[in-house]
């Protein structure tokens, strides 16, 4: 195999060659940090690369191997994280300025766990800036998607999507509170995973919105994401909401059979009123349609304030985010991207009888969401409502109408966020049925803590379909 094909193989396959030593951890290393030195001067996508760190982690994880300690099947693996993620001794910038000197002196959770499971950190990856999702925020610059370089790779873990689909890391890890980790997987033909709400461990992650965050897995296949969320999910007494409960082997639930799975699709997400395009509603109906080929019962379900959950995860976010830090906006307003300095002011306006309301609303989102699972094992819609958008660098609101329709968006992923399941975003198709285009979503969900619910139905769907073995043209 020559250097230059090492990056395409999937994590999967990769850490087959490794555990049968056909190829050794520094030469996936190598490989990796020859092609992000070719191709991410186009995409952006990290904003620390810690080559010399990564070749030594790979010399240690060889000889490791060659002793016969294969520890998994991230073993020798080179990953990344977004850069709101803690590594010890590596800058941590949340995509601002205001944080660009910041070295943490210890690793987040899901670090370290990566760390024991023998992945490699070739470096930190580029985010909007403290994960607001606005694409051109980044202090770093704006990172692109592979399979357009003028369009949105998905926010906020806009360089997780971006080094992942441009082949810069085997698997990533994002942060999820509105979208984060589903939209850059829908925008860049990606499989995310937003887990349970406890599932993965959130220390050493600054945060965006404590009652909703996640950390969970951006990855080329649903068994590379898999693998990544294994290594990552559990109980940590540093983080006292997680769940105290085993981790389940979740590659042993890629089995493919979904036969007398029971599907519901989202009537009121299928919605063109929600700005969803005819390409990507007959992709997901065509999906729907390839599940229940594949043995699964499927049918409509409602979720009657699906199409309202954007605006209320909003009104969520925006006011515990900038709760966080509010000293920064005041003394330091300047060193803010003008949108999220814009954003950050209208979070602050957001009256406490709203924010209440808003909290209430999501309890009964929840009750809808939970209710609709009893009645299925899976919920499946759109993640977005069409295929990346074009990067917008103008600054400011652009009209009272594109602000509501940014809204709207986040309805597409909005139930899942409020109501704290596992949510999955997989390719469904393109917008070109020949060898171009951009890739379109669909957006699996399941009962609380049934990640192997949720990707066994993905597994079986991506085995049953070519949109995985398409590759962006960068």
């Amino acid at each position: 195999m020559q250097p230059n094909d090492i990056p395409y193989l999937s994590a999967t396959e990769l850490g087959g060659y490794i555990e049968s030593r056909q190829l050794s951890p520094l030469e996936a290393v190598d490989a990796y940090l020859s092609r992000i030195e070719q191709v991410d001067p186009k995409l952006n996508s990290y904003v620390t690369v810690c080559a010399e760190a990564a070749r030594e982690e790979a010399r240690q994880a060889g000889a490791e191997i060659a002793g016969g300690n294969y520890r998994g099947p991230l073993h020798g693996i080179p990953v990344a994280v977004k850069d709101q993620i803690h590594a010890q001794g590596i800058t941590n910038s949340d995509g601002s300025k205001i944080r660009a000197d910041f070295v943490p002196d210890a690793d987040a959770t899901v670090v370290a766990n990566l760390r024991r499971a023998g992945a490699i950190l070739l470096g930190k990856l580029n985010m909007s800036e403290f994960a607001m999702g606005d694409p051109i925020s980044s202090y770093f610059g704006a990172a692109r998607n592979p399979w357009d370089l003028e369009r949105n790779p998905g926010t906020s873990s806009t360089g997780s999507g971006a080094a992942t689909a441009g082949f810069l890391c085997a698997t990533s890890l994002g942060e999820d509170t509105g979208g984060s980790i589903r939209g850059p997987a829908a925008n860049c033909g990606l499989v995310g995973l937003r887990p349970s709400w406890g599932r993965v461990s959130r220390y050493g992650v600054d945060g965006a919105c404590w009652s909703i965050d996640t950390i969970g897995p951006i990855s080329r296949s649903v068994a590379d994401c898999a693998a990544t969320i294994g290594a990552i999910a559990g109980y940590d007494a540093n983080d006292p909401y997680t769940r105290p409960a085993p981790t389940p082997d979740y590659r042993q639930a890629l089995t493919g059979d979904i036969r007398g799975l029971k599907v519901g699709l989202v009537t009121e997400l299928m919605d063109s009123g929600l700005g969803l395009d005819d390409l990507t509603r007959a992709a997901v109906a065509a999906a729907s349609q390839t599940l229940a080929d594949l043995g699964a019962e499927v049918r409509d379900i409602s979720l009657p304030l699906a199409g309202q959950t954007g605006v209320i995860v909003r009104t969520i976010t925006h006011t515990e985010r900038v709760s966080l830090r509010p000293e920064w906006l005041r003394e330091r307003p300047q060193d803010y991207h003008v949108n999220t300095r814009i954003a950050f002011m209208t979070g602050n306006l957001i009256p406490g009888q709203v924010y209440y309301k808003a909290q209430k609303l999501r309890a009964i989102v929840r009750q809808q969401v939970l209710a609709a699972l009893q009645e299925v094992d899976v919920l499946i819609q759109p993640t977005s409502a069409g295929p990346a958008g074009k990067l917008d660098f103008t600054t400011g609101v652009a009209s009272k109408e594109a602000a509501a329709q940014a809204l709207v968006e986040g309805s597409f992923r909005g139930p899942y966020s409020l109501s704290g399941v596992p949510a999955l975003s997989i390719p469904c198709g393109f917008t070109d049925p020949g060898a171009g285009g951009l890739p379109l979503a669909l957006q699996i969900a399941g009962r609380p803590f049934a990640e192997a619910t949720v990707l066994n139905a993905a597994y079986a769907y991506e085995q049953a379909t070519p949109w995985h073995n398409r590759r962006p043209p960068v």
